[in-house]
């Protein structure tokens, strides 16, 4: 390798390409990813899992650049600037993406809590 300094940009190039491969491969199956949530009190964990089910609905209603990108940053605790250096993008433009992102994860969850809330309705009435 010529400057490894760039190693790990190019690993998690490398790591994004071949998600994105994938994806390509089983559009028609949704992609899966498990949220590990580790309860930090003892007691009744209904809440946590209720949590974590509503962010799997949400995450799965994103699209794949939209997951990588909150993956890499939050995830894998990438700065944004370290984010841009691996997708290979300007700084500004990985601010944009990681912005549209937690935007439309945003609406994906109030979205459920809005189905949520009519099926709550439906049962009761």
């Amino acid at each position: 390798m010529r400057d490894p300094d760039r190693f790990e940009a190019w690993l998690h190039r490398l790591t994004l390409n071949a998600c994105l491969d994938a994806a390509r491969r089983r559009r028609r199956r949704p992609i899966e990813v498990e949220l590990t949530i580790e309860p930090t009190a003892q007691g009744d964990s209904t809440g946590l899992i209720a949590d974590r089910e509503q962010l799997e609905r949400g995450f799965r209603r994103l699209s794949v650049e939209q997951r990588a990108v909150l993956v890499f940053h939050y995830y894998l605790g990438l700065s944004v600037p370290a984010l841009a250096d691996t997708l290979g993008i300007p700084p500004g433009t990985a601010y944009s993406r990681l912005h549209r992102a937690l935007e439309a994860m945003h609406a994906a969850l109030l979205a459920d809590d809005q189905t949520a809330a009519q099926t709550r309705m439906r049962q009761t009435t």
